[in-house]
């Protein structure tokens, strides 16, 4: 590969890993006042709503951008413009019918899927929800045909659009159904409601971003097409590599999201049949879907936000049989993401209370249940984070079968582990938490074996995991010391909480220097490695 091409690689993945990280980020934001808003039991309707809509988001279009991009680029590659845009002309076709299907099927079974989770009021988000699933089919399309022409830039910069669209109106429209319908005695599904119509404005919004964009450049499209004698592909044959190409994933993806939902229609059946109230259900939802699972999920999500980004780069190697290259880029984007997740995992753990107590001042009921669930299930994110990565490290190797027959192994025992926790012991949401657990963590030695074997590949998990854990068992015990001291003394949390994170950062820093966790080489492959570099250096 070129040097010239390797930079642009490098530069076009730093540009998605960035927008991926801010997306993240607003993401996360905005979803503290609108729980704070919500409450325990609106929570708990929120989140069992997204969960069912992220399935037929998955079914429907979330391997829409993956698959359109690898089949535009291999075209492109061919200098087949006429192919390419086919393609994206009959992707268009895929997305209309799948999210007009989805979204159909998401409106009308609303209030049966109501019944089946046990949780009264779900109907009304789901059907704010149901027409999104057809936007977002359309938008993946437009992302997909854009990163394959090697242009990063308008899924960027449309992820970011759609985010702060999506985080502006939630938070009004959440504020203003609550005030509006505050008599009512669903007040909480309502407003639930209104924190869906973000979703709906947020894809909305990315939608007509990159369709003006698509719009601008038609013309010229259309001259290299009519300029391009190649042979024309057939629309079956089209489809059929579309849906060889959509299908792994889709699997994958849906037996990951999947879990989630079962999770919430398992704890609503057992806990109600328990004798627990469906109000207390609905609540503890909430609990381990917002205050638990947002605060595990932001560290996985930039972690693999930036990691993904070199995977490309991976696929580049394996196709081109250069072992050792893949060898050295797969040490780089492990590390890359236990470097983030391990310290996330433990800062976590040992700030557990003002966490959860910051970030969430109006929801006291099941504050300590918050703060429990947080410590002994932060180490989550270690294994979520390894788990994603390794998938994409099989798909990319040409594996795309693996990843989802070890997801389907994993899923299976997480379901009789939960079932059987809820059914036969009293631990109640602590149940999710082992389940929520042992997932990723068998999804992770069944892939490492698999990566193992598949790319004669020796894991180094003294680099990779013995040195960050070290640093981040040091920045743990020295941000915990932090806090604790400044918080006796002044009796204030929040400067205390401020204080330890600063302390933890700079302990951080210094203990992977000192433990030189990443080569030159290595800070080269990955985003932002060059100002990391400099930064080392100093």
């Amino acid at each position: 590969m070129s040097k010239e091409m390797k930079n642009t690689l490098i530069m076009q993945g730093s540009i998605l890993a960035f927008a991926g990280i801010i997306t993240k980020i607003i993401g996360f934001a905005y979803r503290i006042p609108m729980a704070n808003l919500l409450g325990e039991t609106g929570n708990g309707i929120y989140s069992v709503a997204f969960g069912i809509y992220n399935i037929a988001l998955t079914l429907s279009s979330y391997s829409l951008p993956l698959a359109v991009s690898k089949l535009v680029a291999y075209r492109l590659a061919k200098k087949e413009y006429r192919n390419a845009y086919h393609v994206f002309i009959n992707a268009l076709a895929f997305a209309l019918l799948a999210g007009t299907t989805a979204a159909v099927v998401l409106f009308a079974g609303a209030g049966y899927l109501e019944r089946l989770y046990e949780t009264p009021g779900l109907a009304h988000p789901l059907r704010v929800l149901a027409p999104t699933t057809f936007i977002v089919a359309l938008l993946g399309v437009f992302r997909g045909y854009f990163q394959g022409n090697s242009n990063m830039v308008p899924t960027a910069i449309s992820q970011v659009i759609e985010q702060i669209v999506n985080a502006v109106v939630s938070v009004v429209a959440t504020y203003q159904f609550i005030k509006v319908y505050q008599g009512a005695k669903d007040v909480a599904a309502y407003g639930a409601a209104g924190g869906t119509f973000g979703t709906l404005g947020g894809a909305l919004a990315a939608l007509f971003f990159v369709g003006y964009l698509f719009y601008a450049q038609h013309k010229s499209m259309k001259q290299q097409v009519n300029m391009d004698h190649s042979v024309a592909e057939s629309t079956g044959h089209i489809y059929k590599v579309l849906l060889f190409t959509i299908l792994p994933v889709i699997l994958s993806q849906t037996i990951y999201q999947i879990g989630y939902t079962i999770d919430d229609l398992i704890f609503g059946k057992v806990m109600t049949a328990n004798g627990v109230s469906k109000d207390a259900v609905t609540s503890l939802r909430g609990v381990f879907n917002t205050q638990y699972s947002q605060l595990v999920n932001l560290p996985v999500a930039i972690a693999t936000a930036m990691a993904a980004s070199t995977i490309p780069s991976i696929v580049r190697s394996f196709c081109q049989n250069e072992k050792e290259e893949v060898h050295n880029k797969v040490d780089g984007v492990i590390k890359l993401n236990m470097v983030i997740a391990i310290p996330c995992a433990v800062g976590l753990a040992v700030l557990a209370r003002p966490i959860v107590t910051i970030l969430f001042p109006s929801l006291v009921t099941y504050r300590a249940v918050a703060c429990r669930l947080l410590v002994f299930g932060s180490s989550a994110v270690v294994f979520y984070a390894m788990s994603t990565i390794t998938t994409a490290v099989l798909q990319g190797s040409n594996r795309m079968g693996r990843p989802v027959i070890h997801c389907t192994i994993s899923l299976l025992l997480h379901i009789a582990i939960v079932y059987g926790l809820l059914k036969w012991t009293g631990l109640g949401v602590y149940a999710l938490i082992i389940g929520n657990i042992t997932f990723p963590l068998l999804v992770c030695i069944l892939n490492m074996r698999e990566v193992a074997k598949v790319l004669s590949y020796q894991w180094k998990l003294r680099q990779m995991l013995w040195k960050p854990f070290v640093a981040s068992l040091v920045m743990g015990c020295a941000a915990f010391v932090t806090y604790q001291g400044i918080y006796l003394l002044t009796g204030k949390m929040l400067p205390a909480f401020c204080a330890a994170m600063v302390v933890a950062m700079l302990v951080y820093a210094k203990m992977l220097m000192l433990a030189s966790c990443f080569t030159d080489e290595e800070l080269k492959e990955i985003p932002f490695g060059d100002k990391i570099d400099k930064i080392r250096k100093r």
